[in-house]
């Protein structure tokens, strides 16, 4: 049909007849084809229906599958883990016999053990005795240096008994621990002061450290004043575990004036002043005291070092127990 504007055929154009012919067509058409549409639909509802039991049925077993395979999948990998670490333990194992082997191969070409063993046996053997003859020697020197001996005593002779002399050293007599007030300050100091040194020299020449340790107050070896004391880690098995001085203060002699003399000294003050010099004398003594105990187990200690049994009878004779260990058969061993 022409455009009457621009004399063009533009559209085709359908009058009002024809249009309801149309959409009556249409709409026979389409309800038929929507009757068929309901009718497969149907159809296809109803073959579902046969076939959704072993639809389900199918797809459960497609999931049993899938996780029989997950498990598979995962036991696999465990496996092969565990037969990655077999190979490495495997490796090692093999390294290890063939160093075994080699080790084996090697020892066959030595000497047979028992002779090296037993060789061995003797040199340390002749080696322990030359280092003990070596110490005993040293230690034969160091007596006849400090000239520690017995003075006096007397054998049994005609059924009786001997009596047993005093231990010197240097010349001095080193008394037993409730015989020290018998002599002056200035002795005991000095042969306390010898039997420190001699002491020492023997450890020294031995090898043994003993458990309470000697120092000096000017803080070099042998000068000054000795004081005894557990040595370090003493805190663990001490009781006494500050030092305490081996040596005596002489008492100084004054002579006090007479009240005339010295009005504003009275008798209650000369009282009193002896009190005080008697009370650090007492507490000096009783440190001293226990430092000389310090001492005599020092010398036990070291005389159960060297294979001496010292009764307790016999404890507080130092000089006596040192000359006990300088003869002693197990000396230096």
């Amino acid at each position: 049909m022409e455009c009457k504007n621009c004399e063009l055929r533009q559209r085709q154009y359908y009058c009002a007849i024809c249009l309801k012919n149309h959409l009556r067509d249409f709409r026979l058409q389409t309800h038929h084809f929507s009757s068929d549409r309901d009718e497969h639909v149907a159809r296809a509802f109803r073959a579902f229906k046969s076939i959704e039991s072993s639809h389900l049925q199918t797809r459960a077993e497609i999931a049993r599958a899938n996780r029989s395979l997950e498990q598979l999948v995962d036991g696999l990998a465990k496996v092969r883990r565990d037969c990655e670490s077999k190979r490495d333990r495997l490796r090692t194992l093999r390294e290890a016999l063939a160093q075994r082997r080699r080790t084996l191969n090697a020892a066959r070409l030595l000497p047979p053990q028992s002779q090296t063993l037993t060789k061995e046996s003797q040199e340390l053997s002749v080696l322990s005795q030359t280092i003990a003859r070596a110490r005993s020697g040293l230690v034969q020197e160091l007596v006849e240096v400090f000239h520690v001996v017995e003075v006096g005593g007397r054998p049994a002779v005609g059924g009786r008994p001997g009596a047993k002399g005093e231990w010197t050293i240097g010349g001095l007599v080193l008394p037993v621990p409730g015989d020290v007030r018998r002599y002056p300050p200035d002795h005991i100091n000095a042969v306390i002061t010898d039997t420190i040194h001699f002491l020492g020299l023997l450890t020294f020449y031995l090898g043994i450290k003993l458990p309470f340790e000697v120092s000096w107050s000017c803080r070099k070896l042998g000068v000054g004043m000795p004081w005894i004391g557990a040595g370090q880690g003493g805190e663990s098995w001490a009781k006494w575990v500050k030092k305490h001085p081996m040596h005596l203060t002489s008492k100084p002699s004054s002579t006090p004036s007479s009240p005339t003399s010295s009005p504003s000294y009275t008798p209650a003050s000369l009282a009193d002043s002896e009190a005080l010099e008697q009370a650090p004398a007492h507490a000096q003594n009783q440190s001293f005291t226990t430092g000389f105990a310090m001492l005599l187990y020092n010398v036990c200690y070291l005389a159960h070092t060297q294979g001496v049994e010292i009764p307790l009878s016999q404890a507080g004779d130092a000089l006596g127990n040192l000359w006990a260990v300088c003869c002693s058969g197990e000396l230096g061993r």
